[in-house]
């Protein structure tokens, strides 16, 4: 996997958790320790899951694209 669909996937996983976890601040409002965290929390994710992680990724691109329309899912 290259670096860029890497750091796009931890990115994706990462806004994940980290809006699950806080529901009341944004991605970009949020602290940089907060930030962080989640990307640790999405790089074990994306561990444990392994190769399962396909749908969740799909799952992921498909809710960035409906937030951010400029946003293309060919990344994956």
């Amino acid at each position: 996997m290259s670096k860029v669909r890497v750091d796009h996937t931890v990115e994706l996983v990462a806004r994940a958790i980290y809006e699950a976890e806080q529901h009341a601040r944004s991605w970009d409002n949020g602290s940089a320790r907060s930030r962080e965290r989640s990307r640790e929390y999405a790089w074990n994710a994306i561990r444990l899951l392994n190769e399962d992680i396909g749908v969740l990724l799909f799952a992921l691109n498909e809710a960035a694209a409906e937030h951010s329309p400029g946003v293309s899912g060919a990344a994956t």
